[in-house]
This record gives C-alpha cells, structure tokens and sequence, in this order.
C-alpha cells in the first residue's frame, strides 16, 4: 500500500517493476483452486482470495499509471500467465484430472512456483553478504516472511498437506538465514543514501538494482 500511494501521489510507476504482483496473481490464483478442489480447504481458499483481490487493485493502478512500454509488457505478461497459463491449467485438470490425482497435481505445480518464489530473496542476501549492509535487505518483509511461513508449516502439519507444508518449510528457513544475515551485518556501513533505498523500503526494488519478488499469501 505504501508503494502505490507513492504511486498515485506521483501518477507515475516511476522504476518499479511489475513482475512481482503478476508473480503473486499467478500463484494465489492457483492456491485458491488447490483449496477449493481441496476437502476442508476454507482457510486456502479464503485467503488467497484475498490476495488476487489485492492483486488486480495493485495491477490496474500500475497499468494506468505506467509508461506506455511497461504498459504493454504487463499487459503481455498478465494475458501468458495470469490469464493463459493459470487458466489453462485450471482447465486441463478439471477436464482430464479427477479427485486426488487432481489435486496432487495442483499441489504439486502450487509448490514448485512457491519454491520458486520464496528462493527469491537469495539474491539480495548475497548482495548483504558482499556489502557488509543491510541496505538493500526489507527488515519488515523478511520477517513477515518468516512469521509466514512458520505459521503455514505448523498450519500444514496439523492438517497433514506435504504441498504447503514442504514449501513454507523452505521459506521459514530461508527466512531464519536471513534473519541471522541481517543481525550479522545490521551495524554495517550504508554504502549510499540514494532515493533508490527508499524503494527498497517500499519493497520493490528498480529492476537495476536487484530483482525481490514480493511475498506469496501462502509463503
């Protein structure tokens, strides 16, 4: 929300990149079907629901405020993934899969894209690593990303779902690594104090910089 009342405040996008709310549409799209076809999936389904509502929000303002170059390469990407992959997928597994090869499945294409996403975040801990900074490392999204995940996993053994649970047991590690990366080197020197920090904060970084993608409802 910070990042995009910066946007409507400036009417512009300015260097922000759009992949991670497409990235996060594609997946919380998934989940929301992995848990409707899901025997007691309320709780999967309900949220990420909400995350796509979010979601379409964020990408209408991007599209609107945007230039016209990355106008067209979002639009792009939301009709091959959002709409073409997601919506294939949906399709091909209602028509040719039925009931737990379905959904293992689903599950199974659901973990694998959050694996994807929650690996993420390694390359801004080389990059703390390199600096001896935490400049370019969000405290608040790497920690809720740990929260998360922890409280997924725990979700996921109580209800005995290797597909949530694997994949946010990875995130919950890979997010206690980079806690401890970020008290190793939190004291270190802030290399620049450039505008560019503060889209870090934003939690989008300029695709110059280095690539973060945002957080997935379930990891």
């Amino acid at each position: 929300m910070k990042t995009f009342w910066r946007v409507l405040k400036k009417k512009s996008t300015e260097e922000f990149d759009s992949l991670p709310y497409i990235s996060t549409f594609l997946t919380a799209s998934l989940w929301a079907y992995y848990g409707l076809i899901k025997p007691d999936g309320f709780l999967i389904v309900t949220v990420n629901i909400f995350g796509i509502s979010l979601q379409i929000f964020y990408l209408t303002i991007f599209l609107l405020f945007s230039p016209p170059n990355m106008r067209v390469r979002t639009t792009t990407l939301v009709a091959i993934f959002d709409v073409g992959f997601v919506g294939g997928t949906i399709l091909t597994s209602y028509l040719l899969l039925h009931g737990n090869a379905q959904i293992n499945i689903i599950g199974f294409i659901c973990a694998v894209l959050n694996i994807m996403n929650c690996g993420s975040p390694l390359g801004i801990t080389k990059k703390v690593v390199r600096s001896k900074s935490v400049e370019y490392m969000p405290f608040h999204l790497t920690f809720c990303i740990f929260v998360n995940s922890g409280v997924w996993t725990f979700y996921a053994v109580l209800v005995k779902d290797p597909f949530i649970g694997v994949t946010n047991l990875i995130g919950f590690l890979l997010g206690t690594m980079q806690l401890i990366i970020y008290a190793i080197y939190m004291n270190g020197s802030r290399s620049s104090k450039e505008d560019h920090s503060l889209l870090h904060e934003d939690l989008l970084p300029p695709p110059s910089n280095t690539t973060h993608s945002s957080s997935l409802i379930i990891c």
